[in-house]
């Protein structure tokens, strides 16, 4: 049995399909989603494939609501919620996975992903081998501090810097939302693979950053197995 975690995908199939042929995913393994599975894509969006292509995977899959999901959920509650002669003065969805997923897909299956998405965790708690793991989509808390606010773990909460120098003390956290090229020149951690499209881990070694631009002109998706610490990139 193995842990993988994936970072963000905005609908990449290409690349998730690659990250998925190479790491053999089996019924025992867990994989764990950063969020931010929609919207971008880059020159092939595809956020049905991405969604189908999740539900399908003979693993156990642990999904952590990002913001762009919240957003795309937000959205579809407030289309949907208006009578049919009335949508057409809705402003249009910021990115393109409303209007490639609305062609495709019937009103029922579009509330229904809204659905899934906000029963999605915020942040979730694991411990392998005996080290405790905190997965969140842009920044990890204590569980015992009971911050509860959607946007502290959707977007952040609190002193950036800080987090990235010290994470969260006896967790390691992986986290997504910001892309790793930033963190270029940041002398408080280091790339672990080829810069800047490569995960990234601050110093104190408690904090991964797993978005590598994935969705955006060559832009990676990273995905890396918690028991053997091996990385793979699409």
């Amino acid at each position: 049995m193995a842990t993988y975690v994936v970072g963000d995908i905005h609908n990449s199939l290409i690349k998730l399909n690659g990250v998925l042929k190479r790491i053999s995913l089996s019924y025992k393994d867990n994989l764990i989603l950063l969020g931010d599975l929609f919207d971008r894509g880059a020159a092939e969006p595809d956020p049905v494939g991405v969604y189908f292509r999740i539900c399908g995977l003979d693993a156990r899959v642990t999904w952590v609501r990002g913001n762009h999901d919240q957003l795309l959920a937000d959205y579809i509650y407030q289309y949907y919620g208006l009578p049919e002669k009335k949508r057409g003065w809705v402003r249009p969805y910021r990115y393109n996975s409303f209007d490639l997923m609305s062609k495709r897909l019937t009103e029922a299956d579009m509330l229904n992903i809204a659905d899934q998405i906000m029963k999605l965790p915020l942040q979730v708690e694991m411990e392998i081998d005996d080290v405790k793991y905190l997965f969140a989509h842009a920044m990890t808390h204590n569980p015992q501090a009971g911050v509860t606010e959607a946007d502290a773990y959707l977007e952040g909460a609190g002193s950036e810097q800080e987090y990235l120098v010290k994470g969260v003390d006896r967790y390691v956290s992986f986290v997504g939302h910001h892309d790793s090229s930033y963190q270029k020149g940041n002398l408080q951690g280091h790339y672990l693979d080829k810069a800047p499209s490569s995960v990234w881990v601050n110093e104190t070694g408690n904090l991964y950053m797993m978005d590598c631009g994935c969705g955006l002109p060559g832009g990676r998706l990273a995905c890396i197995c918690l028991e053997t610490g091996e990385r793979f990139y699409s």
